[in-house]
């Protein structure tokens, strides 16, 4: 996917560290050379209410701040965005861009009503799957990777940022500096840290589960 500027809309629950992807996708951005913005959207901080971020990847200087109203890709944390609404943004294509994508985390693929199906295939969206959760028990052991998978999704289905300055990234996020989006964040990179021995297999099971997630995402035909 070659665009001067993406924006890309995230999407979940609270806990599944929608605003770590972000920061992580956005850093690595920056190490690419690329220019990149970041806005969380919190909400209620709390786990499982819905959560969005925001991110904007550009080769030029960006300006503009706050909510992404029409993404050229949406990602997917959890299937309950889409099949019980648990989402800020409804419906969860809303404001996609013609030829747009969105990437969901989902063993199989759901069921849209029809008029969803309708929407999507007048919009030419590119809808793809990736067993997310699953990646992320199976390789990493714990449940808190499935960020980790869907940035991997979004690197497979796009090479948005290199796999290279990804890992840089998350190094630096779960480095000895400590970062903090919000208390909520900082909570979460605590506990990913507690399953994992040292820093250095926190960063290789997860960049594990990254490169599985580039190989099992699939495209859907709605």
């Amino acid at each position: 996917m070659k665009h001067k500027s993406v924006s890309i809309r995230m999407s979940g629950l609270g806990g599944q560290g929608v605003i770590t992807a972000a920061h992580i996708i956005g850093g690595a951005a920056v190490l690419d050379g690329k220019f990149s913005t970041v806005n969380p959207f919190f909400g209620a901080e709390k786990r499982l209410a819905p959560a969005e971020s925001y991110v904007r990847i550009s080769e030029n200087s960006i300006y503009e701040r706050g909510e992404i109203v029409y993404p050229d890709i949406t990602v997917i944390f959890h299937p309950h965005v889409i099949t019980l609404g648990k989402s800020y943004t409804m419906p969860f294509y809303d404001g996609l861009k013609s030829d747009g994508i969105v990437i969901i985390n989902a063993e199989s693929a759901l069921d849209f009503t029809d008029e969803d199906k309708e929407n999507l295939k007048n919009l030419k969206a590119n809808i793809f799957y990736v067993p997310a959760t699953s990646i992320a028990l199976s390789v990493a052991k714990t449940e808190l990777s499935v960020n980790m998978a869907m940035m991997g999704a979004l690197l497979g289905v796009t090479k948005i940022v290199s796999m290279e300055n990804l890992e840089e990234s998350l190094k630096e996020r779960f480095g000895k500096k400590k970062f903090i989006a919000s208390a909520t964040t900082a909570a979460l990179d605590d506990a990913m840290k507690t399953k994992f021995a040292k820093t250095e297999q926190l960063i290789e099971r997860n960049m594990a589960v990254v490169k599985k997630a580039v190989e099992k995402v699939k495209k859907y035909t709605l």
